[in-house]
């Protein structure tokens, strides 16, 4: 399971706010936090400062690396913020968020996929839009595949995003992410995925208990990775919980480890 912390983010306002004052020990309170409480990767967001998203990412990357050693997951739309990002990673191997099947987006992002040697988050996404259907999701997915295994990209470093759309718009959003994991596992086992899951509960109330439930139902068709706040504790007690009795957490070690922080109290 891999945890991305998404807190690290200027169209959050309190990150807005930080980055506008420097103020470095809050942004560093922010990823110990995340880190603390299970996170894998931080990813750090600063694509709302379009006038100097470049700056403040090298910025953003080196505060981040002065209070933690933790890769990073590196997320903008822009090719050169990701790569002012990526030149800066110190730790670990790092993630780049996120590449598509757009074909100006891919041409830009696979040379820094391959130089880097990073994780790719692969959005099912190409030139005709956003996907209707798991159909659409897994042809997306199949043509990324192969173009990205063909570049020398390794099985263990793909993590598709089948893109979760709100269930208040699109009724069948839900069943069409999971059919879409279903599918793509069984023609590339070794792969992985990531998703933005909130976005399965937009526009609805009671969008925690959207959430934790999607997320035990994306896992059992193989979904092994979120981009979420790690320091919601029901929320990392819902995943402990289900990798346990999805047989993914050897003698439930995890699972108990959890239930001693306290992520189960009533």
């Amino acid at each position: 399971m891999l945890i991305i912390g998404e807190l690290i983010n200027t169209s959050r306002k309190a990150i807005k706010e930080a980055v506008a004052t420097k103020d470095a020990n809050y942004i560093q309170q922010v990823a110990r936090e995340q880190l603390e409480a299970g996170a894998n990767y931080i990813d750090v967001n600063c694509g709302t400062m379009v006038n100097n998203e470049v700056e403040i990412m090298e910025w953003l990357v080196n505060t981040v690396q002065e209070a933690v050693e933790a890769p990073l997951s590196i997320d903008s739309p822009d090719p050169k913020v990701i790569e002012a990002g990526l030149r800066l990673v110190k730790y670990g191997q790092p993630m780049i968020n996120s590449i598509s099947d757009e074909q100006e987006r891919f041409d830009s992002i696979l040379p820094l996929v391959v130089k880097y040697k990073a994780k790719i988050v692969a959005l099912c996404m190409d030139d005709t839009g956003m996907p209707e259907t798991g159909e659409d999701r897994v042809r997306v997915a199949k043509s990324l595949y192969q173009k990205l295994t063909a570049a020398g990209v390794s099985d263990e470093n793909i993590y598709f995003d089948p893109l979760v759309k709100p269930v208040s718009a699109v009724e069948k959003a839900g069943v069409e992410v999971l059919e879409s994991i279903k599918l793509i596992k069984t023609l590339y086992p070794n792969v992985h995925f990531t998703c933005g899951l909130s976005n399965v509960s937009y526009g609805l109330p009671n969008r925690k208990v959207l959430n934790r439930l999607f997320v035990v139902q994306t896992m059992t068709m193989g979904m092994d990775g979120y981009i979420l706040n790690p320091t919601d504790k029901e929320m990392m007690g819902v995943i402990y919980a289900s990798q346990a009795l999805l047989g993914q957490d050897s003698y439930c070690m995890n699972y108990l480890a959890a239930h001693r922080k306290g992520l189960y109290e009533i």
